[in-house]
This record gives C-alpha cells, sequence and structure tokens, in this order.
C-alpha cells in the first residue's frame, strides 16, 4: 500500500449522538490458533468559591480482598486486537525495533494463514510497517460496527468501517481498515506481553466509539444520560429519544461532550445519572482519581467566563493536537464527580482524596504523586491526545513513549510492589477483528442496531440488562494488559473479560459495592486468572520509551 503521510490532519467530528433507548509465506512467518512526558503548558490554580482549600483524606485503602493495594488502569484509545496483536508473537523483523519472541510464548487467537490470505472481507489484511505510525481515522459508530460483523460473520468492515475520516491523498486506501502493526512498531506492548499477562479474549462492553467505553470502564452503564444544551438546558433535540420506562433518560451511543465541563465543544452534551466507581470508592474511604493529560486549566474561569483547558503538543507527524478530549472523561458527566472548572487541588496532599479538584486532575498531578509517594489506592490515567493511540492524531510511536514513560516511573516506585497496571482501550476505532464477540447483552432498537438485521442485535439469545436498549454487547475485542508483580509471566488469558471486568476487580478488591441498575458489571468476566497471588515476582521490565526494547534495570 501507499505510505502515509507523516502529518495527518483530521476534519470534521466524531458522531455526537445519544440514542433513544426502545502475504505469509513470504514473510516467512507462521501462525497458530490459540486454544479456547506529561503536559507543558502554565497551568492555574484559580480558587473554587467555598472550598477554603479544605483536604478530608479518605483513607489508604489497605483492607484489600488482594494483595494488590494500587490499581493504575492506562486508558488508551481506539485499537482492536488484531490491530496491535493479531501476529503475536510472530514479527517480521524487516524494520523497527526488533523482536524475538521467548521459546515458551504462549499463541493468541490471532491471524491466521487463512486469514491473511484469503479473508471473507474480500481485502486481505496488510502489515504496517514502523514508517507508517500515522494512520486515519476508521468508521466507529454503534451501527456499523454491528453490521461489520454480520451476523457474526466478521466480513464486512472494508464496507461499514473503513471509512476514513481525514484529510491526506491517502484517504481511500483500499483495505487500511484491515491493516495491523505487528512487535517491530509496537514493540512496548508485545514486551509487556512477553512478561506479564495478556488476554486475548477481552472485549468492549458494547458497540460503538469513546464515550461509551469510558462510561462503562466506571459505571458499566451508558443507559442513564440525558441530553442538555451548551447552557446545561436539558432538551429533546440532541439524539435523545426517551425510554418508555424512565421517562426522559436516554442511551449513550455517541460521543457527546460533557456538559460538566468549561472545556468541552459548544454543543452536543450529556450528563450521566446513577453511580459511578468514583462513588462507590468515596463510599469506602478509598482514595482514588482521574489523571488527564491536558485536564488543568490554563485560563482559570471566572464568575462570567469558563476555564480554558489550553495545553498542546505536536505528534510524531508535527501536527499539533490539543491534550484535553473532554468526552474521554467519564468522571465530568456526572454531578457527583465532576469538576466543573479544572480547579487543580489545593496540595500534594489532596490527590486521591476529597477536595476542591473532586478526585480530577491534570496528569502532571500523577507524577507528582509517584515521586511523593503519595500514590492513591485506584488511579484512572488518559494520556494527552498525542499519546493516548487514536489514529488521525496520535500514533503508536507517540503512545509507546507516553506509555513506557508511566509505567515504568511506576515499577521504579516504592508502591510498585503492590500494584497492578491494567492497560486498555475505550473501543476498537472499527479497525478489523476477526473474532466475532460473545453475546452477553440484547438490543432491539429499529434504529440503531444492525448485527443481525434491521432493528436486531443478539436478540435471539437474551433479554437486555435491565431492560435498557442500545446497550448491545459484547463489542469487538479489544487489547488488555496486566503488568505487575503479581501477574502472570508470559501468559495469554483466555478468559472472557470486558471493559467492565476492571470496575468488577475494583470493587471485589476494595468491597465497595456493585454500581447495579443494569450494570455490566454484574455479568463482567473476572481479571484474577491474569493474576497469581500465591507468589509476587522481584522482577521489573523497564523499556525504552522511544523503542520500547527492555533496557537494563
Amino acid at each position: 500500500m501507499a505510505r502515509l503521510p507523516r502529518t495527518i490532519k483530521q476534519v470534521g467530528k466524531r458522531p455526537q449522538v445519544i440514542a433513544g433507548t426502545a502475504a505469509v509465506a513470504a514473510l516467512g512467518l507462521t501462525f497458530a490458533l490459540a486454544q479456547p512526558s506529561w503536559g507543558s503548558g502554565n497551568l492555574v490554580t484559580p480558587a473554587q468559591p467555598g472550598s477554603g482549600g479544605t483536604v478530608t483524606l479518605s483513607g489508604g485503602g489497605d483492607g484489600t480482598a488482594t494483595p494488590i493495594k494500587h490499581v493504575v488502569v492506562i486508558f488508551d484509545e481506539n485499537i482492536s486486537f488484531d490491530h496491535y496483536f493479531g501476529t503475536y508473537p510472530n514479527a517480521t523483523n524487516t524494520d523497527g525495533t526488533k523482536f524475538t519472541a521467548a521459546a515458551n510464548t504462549p499463541a493468541v487467537n490471532g491471524l491466521t494463514t487463512s486469514l491473511l490470505t484469503n479473508n471473507p472481507n474480500g481485502v486481505n489484511p496488510k502489515r504496517l510497517s514502523s514508517s507508517q505510525p500515522l494512520t486515519c481515522d476508521q468508521g466507529h459508530g454503534y451501527a456499523a460496527e454491528q453490521k461489520a460483523y454480520d451476523n457474526g460473520l466478521a466480513d464486512k468492515f472494508p464496507t461499514y468501517t473503513g471509512v476514513e475520516s481525514c484529510s491526506s491523498p491517502d484517504v481511500g486506501v483500499p483495505g487500511l481498515v484491515m491493516d495491523y502493526y505487528d512487535g517491530n512498531t509496537v514493540t512496548a506492548m508485545w514486551n509487556y506481553a512477553q512478561n506479564y499477562a495478556l488476554s486475548d479474549n477481552s472485549y468492549d462492553s458494547v458497540f460503538g466509539p469513546s464515550t461509551p467505553g469510558a462510561l462503562n470502564l466506571v459505571s458499566g452503564q451508558t443507559g442513564n444520560g440525558y441530553a442538555v444544551t451548551a447552557a446545561g438546558v436539558k432538551t429533546t433535540d440532541a439524539g435523545v429519544v426517551a425510554d418508555a420506562n424512565s421517562s426522559g433518560i436516554g442511551t449513550v451511543i455517541g460521543d457527546p461532550d460533557p456538559g460538566l465541563d468549561d472545556c468541552a465543544n459548544t454543543s452536543d452534551h450529556a450528563v450521566m445519572t446513577g453511580k459511578n466507581v468514583g462513588d462507590l470508592l468515596n463510599g469506602k474511604g478509598v482514595s482514588w482519581g482521574w489523571f488527564q493529560g491536558g485536564f488543568g486549566a490554563t485560563t482559570a474561569a471566572t464568575t462570567t467566563t469558563k476555564a480554558v483547558c489550553g495545553q498542546n503538543h505536536a505528534n510524531v507527524g508535527g501536527a499539533t493536537i490539543t491534550d484535553y478530549s473532554a468526552h474521554h472523561d467519564p468522571f465530568e458527566y456526572y454531578a457527583s464527580t465532576a469538576n466543573q472548572h479544572h480547579v487543580a487541588p489545593a496540595s500534594i496532599n489532596e490527590i486521591g482524596n476529597n477536595g476542591q479538584a473532586n478526585h480530577q486532575y491534570d496528569l502532571s498531578y500523577f507524577y507528582k504523586a509517584i515521586d511523593a509517594n503519595k500514590l492513591p489506592a485506584v488511579s484512572f490515567v488518559k494520556q494527552a491526545e498525542y499519546q493516548d493511540g487514536h489514529a488521525g492524531y496520535s500514533d503508536p510511536t507517540d503512545e509507546q513513549h507516553g506509555l513506557v514513560s508511566l509505567v515504568n516511573a511506576l515499577e521504579k516506585s516504592k508502591d510498585w510492589k503492590s500494584t497492578a497496571v491494567v492497560i486498555a482501550y475505550d473501543d476498537s476505532d472499527g479497525w478489523y477483528d476477526h473474532v466475532s464477540p460473545p453475546n452477553l447483552n440484547s438490543s432491539s432498537s429499529a434504529v440503531n442496531d444492525a448485527l443481525n438485521g434491521t432493528g436486531a442485535c443478539n436478540t435471539q439469545s437474551r433479554l437486555p440488562l435491565a431492560g435498557i436498549e442500545d446497550r448491545c454487547g459484547y463489542g469487538p475485542r479489544l487489547p488488555l494488559l496486566v503488568v505487575s508483580p503479581w501477574a502472570k509471566a508470559n501468559y495469554v488469558d483466555h478468559s472472557v473479560t470486558d471493559q467492565s471486568s476492571i470496575l468488577k476487580f475494583i470493587e471485589d478488591n476494595w468491597g465497595t459495592g456493585t454500581v447495579g441498575a443494569g450494570s455490566f458489571d454484574s455479568v463482567a468476566g473476572s481479571l484474577n486468572s491474569m493474576f497469581d497471588f500465591d507468589k509476587r515476582s522481584s522482577h521489573r521490565v523497564l523499556l525504552d520509551p522511544k523503542t520500547g526494547a527492555v533496557v537494563k534495570d
């Protein structure tokens, strides 16, 4: 295929929709099917009326069900399992960073010879080289992804999700949606899999884009939202169809920005009701925080103006990318956990605890917490956009740099011996993955569902959780890794899990209780098989952020 350009400009905007609730031999590769730098910018610390800078400590979260006292969830963007791990552990080694797997490395359910040479989509997957990190964003709407899976045949990706939404000379390259990277480009990911635990059977809780994935991570629930105008007035004019069972409440299937965030866009907002994991952790006095690149305000809010989130960075192609994306922060959709004006914590002691920032922080505070030995019990980390892996404005190269820098910092910290890092993704971006998702929740929206024909998604197998439509799942298969001294080494887990399995692990480990109300946490598979809680390893694997290669401790 034609070489992709070094700079790609995103055009248009992601769908802002809330739905109503009603050539292998030449490469010399063989494949086996498995058994079933934080942000720059001048941050300000505006005062919040009535806060007084008071800090209420909420405990250290020591009473855990496992030896894990610190969970760090690195939640990156828009990657299917096959896109990063389809040929694991076999790398071509013609370019990039050389990768040689250990002799005893287990196989994954990946791209077989047949799928690479005679794919049912009519277009064969092609390897993207290390000189092609910049690609276009693919179509990844709720209905489009269902249509791509076509009754479980997974044979319609070029037709329905192979829609590139960026401006470049290579728009329309045939079959880009089918293509994949190997360990010569996503070297760090493959090295983490070599030394820790990888799942090849983990899924997006539902079909669709970023916001549903983020909401499912923290609540397992997308069916308790409503649309508001930019001024915060409830409306029925932004793609919300009233649920017959709960008047005025809809299901989020698109990417509306949070209606409780100064740095949201000027339209297409949503607010969520109900509980999230932050509420559960607060109820148990467990320290926690969401840390996001660019969250810190560069211009403070006033009585008449909103805060501005103006941090930005250049990606590997030289394009300037705004760091903060409001619809990537799920806690900003909930009144109980939002930090609407992006107020900074009053002091280092507030990080993870109740205070004026309400557990929502700029990414820089995560590194400050590590340096001060004040890592919260539960941390969610969202990189700045240029490093979050999202095609169209980010890339595997920038993603690797940010991710490895963060994991290295944790591995060098005093808390590493009790830490589990979970590397997960919000959605697949529509990238091809050959595994049809298991049926866990049905939906029969005449407008939005299409997996089994118009108006049907898994309706043959089960009823929707709590009767809430437009949450058909599971969605596409996504990468999931656990990096921890308690993780099984060079291990591939085949247990069925989803985004809410991370939520469930946190709930179970700290005994918070569940979200309930139809949350996916009630049916989530366990992450426990990725750990060996009887044996902690003293080994730590530090990587080179630039190359992803293992470096000496």
